[in-house]
């Protein structure tokens, strides 16, 4: 099993990774992070191909394939805000986020070797798990920036307040995408656009605590109380999407494959 491999790619693209963490501060050309951090997203990204060619099917099926994927769009995320914004800190902080993320990988995989069963034999499965993994990639960006400005004062929460507004969004725009695709998938697939399933509730509470931060930010609100809203919005988002599986009731789940 290509699996068994795993340690090999992930702990390559951890090193390069953090390697380019360190150039990203101490050399003076950028030239050397580009490298490094485009050669991780190369070595991380060929073991989902390879994934994907052994399985037979897109990598999306299981949590810890989708952890690949976050792993990966979260790296994606920080590289672009530093090139867009300048922000070492947050391609940083991508950086150790993504590689506490593969390093779970590494000591939970939670794989499964059988074929996709019907319900995900279906258009939406890949786009649906697609649009939400880079909006949790997004939304992870943005609480980390949020956390910064928390403890960075005035200054520092004026400054961020642009960006975090911009991942917000986006990933907003991202996740309600994820919700409408996952309706018609479950028309499809089960019948019915939305079941209120244990983790089609959670993500109805993700998503309303995302626009709660939204209206407050229209609003002019405090700031400060609006970050805090985002620290609570992704840890809902957490649940939603590795918690859920935990739960007492999540074996009468229609999502539990």
């Amino acid at each position: 099993m290509i699996w068994d491999k795993f340690i090999y790619f992930a702990l390559a693209s951890i090193v390069f990774w953090c390697v380019a963490a360190v150039f990203l501060y101490f050399a003076k050309k950028k030239t050397a992070t580009h490298f490094l951090v485009g050669a991780g997203l190369i070595v991380f990204f060929s073991f989902i191909v390879l994934l994907w060619c052994e399985n037979g099917y897109p990598p999306f099926r299981t949590v810890g394939e989708t952890r690949l994927w976050y792993s990966l769009f979260l790296i994606i995320v920080g590289y672009i805000i530093w090139l867009r914004w300048g922000y070492k800190w947050i391609l940083s902080y991508s950086v150790i986020v993504a590689s506490v993320f593969v390093i779970i990988n590494l000591l939970k995989p939670e794989i499964h070797s059988s074929g996709l069963i019907p319900a995900l034999q279906s258009f939406w499965f890949v786009p649906h798990v697609i649009v939400y993994i880079l909006s949790y990639a997004l939304m992870g960006a943005a609480v980390i920036a949020a956390f910064v400005a928390l403890a960075g004062g005035e200054k520092k929460d004026v400054e961020l307040t642009p960006l975090i507004d911009n991942l917000v969004n986006t990933g907003m725009g991202l996740l309600l995408m994820g919700i409408l695709m996952g309706a018609v998938w479950a028309k499809e697939a089960w019948g019915d656009y939305w079941t209120w399933d244990l983790k089609e509730i959670w993500a109805f509470i993700t998503a309303l605590t995302y626009l709660i931060y939204i209206h407050l930010r229209r609003m002019n609100y405090n700031r400060k109380i609006s970050f805090l809203v985002i620290i609570i919005a992704f840890v809902m988002l957490m649940i939603t999407w590795l918690g859920v599986g935990y739960l007492p009731s999540a074996g009468q789940s229609i999502h539990t494959y």
